[in-house]
């Protein structure tokens, strides 16, 4: 083994658990619906549960991203990975909505304890081109989220619910094995001198460009999130199968992993700004053609659902970039942001978006939420590229 690829094993395995952890974090939307007959709860208090989830996988990962830029200990990667795969199994067989929120919140913690620190170990262990190998973390991540539909949909309809727990085994052991193959960074490795919380935080804050990236994020997280979670209740409406709406799920999501790891070839053939415009503006068209197909052609509604998570997510690994290139020191911090704050913010609006659509109609609130990014892209597009 050449000394260049011994060096990047550690950015390997950290793609390859990120991979895994993502199995978990997508386990959930599909079954929901399953779950909620189960334990006899709405639609919208489904969603609110699911948003729960999103919330504290996501929207407090900054915060964890501050510390893990101030430290050199891999406790974040492994007790990270070690609650999600342990309480989201769990999930699944709760027997009261008490004990499912519970399990929820406490292995979607450990998602947003994972995160920020993987994000800046695999950036900094990374001997190749930093979009490249961000294009491989989070296209890995992205096609791990997309197994997840698969294996929870799958276990729930040939074994059932109730033996979804053993299905953590696999993150357990993935846990102890990033203390053998992710090393401990020195504190050389590390600069140490940005611990003020208040400050960094301002700092990150107060950047127009970094805001503008954030922006971004959102508006597309809103799209992928609209689209995972209430979908599943249209397609149970309709009488489909768990491992049907897991099929259709993983599909969306392996497009959109696919999406990452072709983004940087695509952003040399035609530019960053163009990449953005067709992430963002591409998903209301085709959800007007899935609208006008779902109910009569079912196949075609699912190729054109599989197209809105390929374009939705192209652009993520080139916001990555571009947002932790902006301050280089606060990689993990900016993870954090761009990862995980936006899908919090999303998750926020998803508690009433839930409700409204338990009232109003899926189809309609879900063509609303895809015209949005139509709206802002143009202007937040516009201001990224004119400011440094």
């Amino acid at each position: 083994m050449s000394a260049t690829k011994k060096r990047n094993l550690p950015s390997i395995w950290l793609n390859t658990a990120h991979f895994i952890n993502d199995v978990y974090t997508g386990m959930l939307n599909p079954i929901m619906p399953f779950i909620a007959v189960k334990l006899g709860i709405t639609m919208g208090i489904a969603t609110v549960v699911l948003s729960l989830s999103h919330i504290f996988a996501s929207l407090i990962q900054p915060i964890f991203g501050f510390f893990a830029d101030n430290i050199t200990k891999r406790a974040f990667i492994f007790w990270g990975i070690l609650m999600s795969s342990v309480f989201i199994s769990f999930a699944p067989g709760a027997i009261s909505l008490e004990h499912l929120i519970i399990f929820v919140i406490a292995g979607s913690l450990g998602s947003s304890i994972f995160h920020p620190q993987a994000l800046g170990f695999s950036v900094r262990f990374a001997t190749e081109d930093a979009t490249k190998n961000m294009g491989y973390f989070i296209g890995l991540g992205t096609l791990g989220f997309s197994l997840g539909p698969i294996v929870s949909a799958g276990v729930t309809q040939f074994l059932g619910l109730e033996n979804m727990p053993y299905l953590c085994i696999v993150g357990v052991l993935w846990a102890f094995l990033m203390f053998k193959f992710i090393p401990k960074m020195s504190g050389r490795q590390i600069k140490k001198e940005h611990k003020d919380f208040k400050n960094t935080f301002l700092i990150i804050l107060k950047n127009r460009r970094l805001n503008l990236l954030i922006s971004i994020s959102i508006l597309k997280t809103l799209v992928t999130t609209s689209c995972t979670i209430l979908l599943p209740f249209l397609w149970k409406g309709y009488g489909r199968t768990p491992f049907y709406i897991g099929l259709a799920l993983f599909g969306f999501t392996f497009a959109g992993g696919i999406g990452s790891l072709v983004s940087r070839k695509l952003e040399e053939k035609i530019g960053t700004p163009k990449v953005f415009y067709i992430s963002l503006m591409a998903t209301f068209p085709l959800m007007i053609i899935f609208a006008l197909s779902y109910k009569t052609c079912s196949a075609l509604s699912i190729v054109i659902f599989i197209l809105m998570g390929l374009t939705t997510m192209m652009a993520m690994p080139i916001t990555m970039v571009l947002a932790q290139g902006v301050i280089p020191e606060y990689k993990s911090i900016i993870g954090g942001f761009i990862n995980g704050f936006s899908w919090g913010i999303v998750a926020l609006f998803m508690t009433m978006i839930g409700f409204i659509a338990q009232a109003k109609g899926i189809i309609p609130v879900l063509l609303v939420v895809t015209f949005v990014p139509v709206m802002f892209a143009p202007i937040v597009i516009s201001r990224l590229f004119k400011t440094k």
